[in-house]
């Protein structure tokens, strides 16, 4: 009896230690690699998704600048920050246009009925919009110059977030261009930004020359190439990311020193790369990685697929709004897809609320489906 008492008294510490030793190898794993997609933290802050990550030492510790510091005191500061007493919260449209919305009856329609949860902001930024919906009326606000490929268009989508950050009421923000159109209902929209706590922010990995190709050494140390990531410009963001963008300063100015058109012989543009890169550094868990603005890069030229008024069907419309993957592709020899299923709070859910590019002269085929392919 003594023999055997011994033998169960020596056993439990190898338990203890060998429990022990699976939670932590588990916690690194977590650590190095995080899940791609969130559940019921969606409902959260993003910090609450990942906990594990502040009890690791960082992989590869390197001497953080003032700068970066500061930056992400601040920015901590921020993502953390409890959201303000609202009347009702709202969605705030900016417009990103060179001149006059071609579709504004058709958006007119869209948020017919639903004044006081939207917030309408027109950028136009070659000539001077002329509106002929009421709703659009009084809503320009000083626009600049914005070159295509270039740091103005950034600068353009941060004067469209100051002016409607203004506004206490609006909780997120959705970039959209001339030739957007609506997919869904205003309701479907409404709730599908309100009900969760993402930004949806388009972000991968490209390794091929159209990616990571256009990384400078310039922007090190804040910016290392493994960090540099891509996506489409045309995004959906809570009000705390809105703030986030306005706040920094470091990283956009990286941006705008060294992501440049023919710099070093690479065609750098910081419109496809600077949210990306910059949210996979902040806040990855925050962010959905995909564009709810949908657009076809099946032709494969320089600029997506434009709708002409022969392709406006029923069928187009279906299509896209019963799309439920988002898509990326490398641009290196091997063409790497990246296929995943759009995730919305746990759920597969179609992935796009709206979709370019579209010619005006589509606006009377939109007009009449509108009431149908936005019910499906």
């Amino acid at each position: 009896m003594p023999v055997l008492r011994s033998r169960a008294a020596s056993g439990r510490p190898i338990w203890i230690i060998v429990l022990v030793s699976l939670v932590c190898f588990s916690l690194i794993v977590a650590y190095i690699y995080p899940p791609q997609s969130y559940s019921n933290c969606y409902f959260f802050a993003s910090s609450v998704c990942s906990p594990f990550k502040d009890w690791l030492p960082p992989i590869n510790p390197r001497v953080l600048t003032d700068e970066e510091i500061a930056s992400r005191v601040v920015f901590k500061d921020i993502l953390s920050m409890p959201l303000a007493k609202v009347n009702i919260p709202k969605v705030a449209f900016l417009f990103l246009t060179p001149g006059s919305l071609p579709f504004e009856k058709l958006w007119e329609k869209f948020f017919e009925g639903h004044e006081g949860k939207y917030s309408i902001y027109v950028h136009a930024s070659r000539e001077k919009s002329v509106h002929i919906s009421p709703i659009f009326i009084g809503r320009d606000i000083r626009s600049a110059k914005v070159v295509w490929g270039k740091i103005s268009m950034v600068d353009a989508e941060k004067r469209l977030l100051a002016n409607a950050l203004q506004d206490i009421d609006n909780q997120q923000f959705v970039l959209l261009s001339d030739s957007c159109i609506p997919l869904h209902s205003f309701d479907y929209v409404y709730n599908y930004l309100m009900l969760t706590n993402v930004s949806f922010i388009d972000c991968f990995e490209d390794p091929g020359p159209l990616g990571t190709g256009r990384y400078s050494t310039h922007m090190m140390p804040e910016v290392e190439e493994n960090s540099f990531r891509k996506g489409a410009q045309w995004f959906s963001v809570k009000r705390q990311h809105a703030l986030l963008i306005l706040a920094d300063n470091l990283y956009y100015t990286k941006f705008k020193l060294y992501c440049k058109p023919g710099m070093e012989g690479r065609n750098c543009y910081a419109d496809e790369h600077y949210l990306p890169t910059l949210f996979y550094m902040i806040d990855p868990a925050g962010i959905a990685n995909w564009s709810v603005t949908h657009v076809d890069w099946s032709e494969g030229k320089w600029h997506p697929k434009a709708y002409q008024a022969k392709d406006v069907t029923y069928e187009l419309l279906k299509n896209i709004t019963s799309i439920d993957e988002n898509y990326h592709v490398t641009s290196d020899e091997k063409k790497v897809e990246q296929i995943k299923p759009c995730l919305w709070n746990g759920e597969r859910r179609p992935c796009y609320l709206f979709a370019r590019k579209f010619y005006p002269e589509t606006l009377k085929k939109l007009l009449h489906l509108l009431p149908i392919y936005t019910e499906l």
